[in-house]
């Protein structure tokens, strides 16, 4: 079971019930827009408005304990999984989105041929295709 707790206290971030609640649904429900996050949320505490979901996402985000994700052309995702360096696939056709761990041993895409003086820390690459269930129907 994931101390949620402890993650707000050790990200120096007050408990509270919706920030619980979010990191809650994210862990149970990974790669999910605001609209999700909200319903999920209120599924069990009704009366946190749409505004405290956003602000307590902003948060989390800040604080690195959820991460955003946006791949071209579609509307922001969260997750809680924000430890490592992995990737995701995304569907062409129906915007599902799983992880893909992160490439091992030496990767052209992950390496900058070019830094421009910069550190690089990670490398984000989002492969895109069509899942499994879009690809049965054509």
């Amino acid at each position: 079971m994931v101390d949620f707790e402890a993650q707000l206290r050790g990200a120096s971030l007050r408990v509270t019930r919706p920030r619980l609640a979010v990191l809650a649904a994210l862990h149970d429900h990974p790669h999910v827009d605001t609209d999700t996050v909200i319903a999920l949320v209120r599924a069990d505490q009704p009366k946190v408005s749409h505004q405290a979901i956003y602000d307590v996402l902003r948060a989390l985000t800040e604080a690195g304990l959820v991460r955003r994700i946006q791949p071209a052309g579609a509307t922001a995702r969260y997750e809680s999984r924000v430890a490592d360096n992995h990737h995701h696939v995304v569907c062409r056709s129906c915007g599902a989105i799983a992880d893909v761990e992160c490439v091992v041993g030496h990767a052209p895409c992950l390496t900058a041929s070019n830094n421009h003086g910069f550190v690089i820390d990670e490398a984000e690459v989002v492969y895109w295709g069509v899942c499994p269930d879009c690809s049965e129907g054509n």
